[in-house]
């Protein structure tokens, strides 16, 4: 956690208490997900003795606490303890993120699937194949300069903008060199038809669990092939092949033009954003916002 300190408005100041690697008003960030303020395995009486020590140390006026799961005992906790102090708490934001338990077979995970999906998800790779040679390769560590390259240059054929500028791009190298040294595995996944580059996936295994961060693509590659979706088949029955992971994980956010994650997903969990306002000052002015918003 840290104390973020600057004016709102220009001359309201405000002391925001939040999670290191997150920012509620000032910054933009990489998100991070599945947050919490007591690690498990931890009594409920331990982890609510610890929030309450984390939560008094620092003179903070609002506490935000972004991306929290809705079932982790930390967000009870923080209720109950709001609510004994007197402190506002408001709802910042929700979200739903998707995972893939594979402990299964991959064949019985593509069999449960809707036909369209599962068309889009592994069966164009016939025709992906008639199309060329077909390659899947690993750009880390050899490759990584080239692999964010290209993944910022798909998103800005797509979305109009890069997908990370240049000091995103050192916290994510810095990130994926101590995933390594953590024991973790990047997998900076590069599709290529006929040598050339036609899709990236940046996922990275951690502690038996796979996580797709972010993925790019040639937009009109083939007209009958969603290439981002069919080269996620290939990392998903990737990790059902490996015996040592036990799940993919999407992660929140939806695509650009639908949801394709929850037709991919067999879990999923609600993510929830809250903030504590301490300060009588800010309770008054959030009290009046959310009247004035809600009509």
């Amino acid at each position: 956690m840290y104390l973020d300190c600057y004016r709102l408005f220009r001359c309201l100041p405000v002391r925001c208490f939040q999670f290191v690697g997150t920012n509620y008003r000032r910054l933009s960030t990489p998100r991070a997900e599945y947050n919490t303020l007591c690690p498990d395995p931890c009594s409920h009486q331990e982890r609510e003795l610890a929030i309450s020590e984390m939560l008094d140390v620092e003179a903070w006026g609002e506490a935000v606490f972004r991306d929290v799961r809705e079932d982790a005992p930390d967000l009870q906790v923080m209720e109950k303890l709001a609510a004994g102090r007197g402190w506002l708490v408001r709802s910042v934001s929700t979200d739903r993120a998707y995972a893939i338990d594979t402990r299964g077979r991959f064949e019985d995970y593509l069999a449960n699937l809707g036909r369209n999906t599962r068309l889009k998800l592994f069966n164009r790779r016939k025709l992906l194949a008639d199309g060329g040679s077909i390659e899947l390769q690993n750009a880390w560590p050899n490759r990584v300069d080239e692999f964010f390259e290209l993944l910022n240059r798909f998103h800005r054929q797509r979305w109009g903008g890069d997908c990370f500028n240049g000091h995103s791009l050192r916290f994510h190298k810095q990130f994926l060199r101590q995933v390594g040294e953590e024991g973790g595995a990047p997998d900076l996944s590069l599709l290529t038809c006929n040598g050339q580059v036609i899709s990236v996936l940046y996922n990275v295994c951690y502690k038996g669990n796979v996580y797709n961060l972010q993925s790019g693509y040639i937009e009109d590659f083939h007209r009958k092939i969603a290439l981002g979706t069919l080269h996620l088949g290939y990392s998903i029955e990737s990790a059902f092949r490996n015996p040592g992971v036990y799940g993919f994980d999407m992660l929140a956010g939806t695509g650009k033009n639908d949801n394709y994650k929850v037709r991919l997903a067999t879990l999923s969990v609600g993510l929830q954003s809250i903030m504590l306002v301490r300060s009588p000052l800010l309770k008054a002015l959030y009290r009046l916002k959310d009247r004035l918003t809600s009509g």
